[in-house]
């Protein structure tokens, strides 16, 4: 399986998951300032649910606190987010992860490459109904 290079990581991602990884992503209903926040800093469901989220300007449009849970279930499948964890167990915040991260930091340089198109939603609409594993 070949791998693509991965500047400032020392994790090499096969380029099938950065592909997907990358659909997933700008396919989400969430800008890419809610991906930038995370890396700083954990993000609350009730940051993103209803008006809040497009306030904050993390979301494109208004979600309902399920959707935007559903969302994010999505992307930490992919390998984009985790959960939050405190003393106590699981909590409602979510972290980016080190995949997300890079490709955070890839958009940061260059956000008009952010924009999704309906190819990228089609294809990442088969792979989250099928969950097709590429």
């Amino acid at each position: 399986m070949t791998t693509a290079p991965q500047p400032s990581s020392s994790i090499h991602y096969p380029s099938r998951t950065l592909d997907r990884a990358e659909r997933a992503m700008r396919s989400a209903p969430f800008r890419l300032k809610f991906f930038a926040t995370m890396m700083h800093q954990s993000v609350a469901l009730k940051e993103l649910a209803g008006h809040t989220g497009t306030r904050n300007q993390y979301t494109r449009r208004s979600l309902s606190e399920l959707m935007a849970e559903a969302e994010l279930l999505w992307l930490i499948q992919v390998g984009l987010l985790r959960r939050e964890v405190d003393g106590q167990g699981l909590t409602d915040s979510f972290r980016i992860t080190p995949l997300g991260r890079l490709l955070v930091q890839k958009w940061q340089d260059n956000p008009a490459q952010f924009t999704r198109g309906f190819g990228d939603r089609f294809y990442n609409f088969l792979n989250r109904w099928f969950r097709l594993p590429i």
